[in-house]
């Protein structure tokens, strides 16, 4: 899994932006799975998908508030 930039997923409509945050949770489910039967090749994946995961929902979060108090 590739590190997403927070100025690459702010460039992105919030579907795109749901996908990222989908596969990065499904990455996250299969190295804890992994992690629980064999040892990580790459153990900081694990943050990183982490990461990408709170980007998303902070990006998220902040377009939702921001159209909250537009209206």
């Amino acid at each position: 899994m590739s590190t997403t930039k927070a100025r690459d997923l702010r460039d992105m409509s919030d579907e795109q932006i749901r996908l990222v945050w989908k596969d990065a949770a499904e990455s996250l489910f299969r190295l804890k799975l992994q992690a629980q039967t064999e040892k990580l090749a790459k153990p900081s994946e694990v943050q990183k998908s982490r990461r990408t995961i709170a980007r998303c929902q902070t990006i998220l979060a902040e377009r939702q508030k921001q159209a909250a108090s537009t209206t």
